[in-house]
């Protein structure tokens, strides 16, 4: 169905889609601020600089909240003169961006954590936390893991990878909270010599992000440069064009990605001898028989050619 999503036995629309993606992002912007302001405020007034640390990426939160808010309906907007293929990758940047963010924060966290963890080895006295803090710890990564879970639900639902992304960066300041909450609860009940588990759960947090942005900035600037789709699917598609009817051989296939769109350029090898309403018959269906495979949003650019007696492979595939 054209300007929509099938999934399952229902269909969203475009606007459905940014409708859902807006609102669960807007409902991660306003936990996010309460949060942020909680551990900042207990960060400073509960001595704890793996939570004002972890109040810092809260904040960093809204960043990438209003990243997401702002490019996830541009991503959905319809093909036009200017951008003929569609505006996919603007959820591609966005998402680029949200990993960018998350990446850089994690750097800040480690040097900051780094710095105290030298200073304490070095006679450098650190303060005890609080119990605001760890109360405020505890807070975190409950509403933030129910935030991830929720987040996540509605990404895979619609199919948005900007939206799962963002869920990703709820369970990142979960995980941060977790090893923050370890690292005040040492520093506050194992004594004064152990408090520099408070800098180094800041460090542990660091460590978390990091890879994180990794895990969702790798597909997405591999999106970017084209990469094609992977070898399992490519592998798939190769036996859906091959098997089709009147496809006698194929060649010249290139994959890549748009956003949520899958775009796929080949050529097909027919008999000479048939008409071209024929040939256009037989790329038609194996148009179709991608689309039943692989979902309706795909473009499927095909050629057809005159088949002349080439070597295929198992796959019908020839040079």
């Amino acid at each position: 169905m054209a300007g929509g999503l099938k999934i399952g036995e229902s269909c969203l629309t475009d606007r459905d889609v940014v409708r859902s993606a807006r609102r669960v992002t807007w409902l991660g912007f306003w936990v996010n601020a309460i949060l942020g302001t909680g551990k900042v405020i207990a960060g400073i007034f509960g001595r704890s600089s793996a939570m004002l640390a972890d109040g810092i990426h809260s904040f960093s939160d809204f960043v990438t909240d209003i990243i997401v808010i702002i490019f996830v309906g541009v991503a959905r907007r319809k093909a036009n003169e200017r951008y003929q293929y569609g505006h996919g990758k603007y959820e591609t940047f966005a998402t680029m961006l949200v990993a960018l963010i998350l990446a850089i924060v994690g750097v800040m966290f480690f040097v900051d954590g780094a710095e105290k963890t030298w200073h304490s080895f070095h006679g450098r006295h650190l303060e005890s936390p609080t119990w605001m803090a760890l109360i405020m710890a505890v807070v975190s990564i409950l509403s933030k893991e129910w935030l991830y879970r929720y987040t996540r639900k509605v990404g895979e639902r619609i199919q948005s990878a900007v939206v799962v992304a963002n869920a990703w960066h709820h369970r990142s300041d979960a995980l941060s909270s977790l090893a923050t909450l370890a690292g005040i609860s040492g520093a506050m009940f194992l004594g004064p010599a152990w408090r520099v588990l408070d800098p180094i759960a800041a460090m542990i947090v660091s460590i978390f992000i990091i890879i994180v942005a990794f895990q969702i900035g790798t597909p997405a600037i591999k999106e970017l440069l084209e990469v094609s789709l992977p070898s399992d699917i490519v592998h798939g598609m190769y036996n859906v064009i091959g098997s089709t009817p009147g496809v006698e051989a194929f060649h010249r296939f290139a994959s890549r990605r748009n956003g949520n769109r899958m775009i796929l350029d080949f050529h097909i090898k027919v008999n000479p001898h048939i008409t071209v309403d024929h040939g256009h018959h037989i790329a038609s269906e194996v148009e179709q028989r991608l689309k039943d495979a692989y979902g309706d949003g795909m473009m499927v650019n095909i050629h057809v050619e005159p088949y002349l007696g080439q070597q295929v492979d198992r796959n019908n595939m020839c040079e």
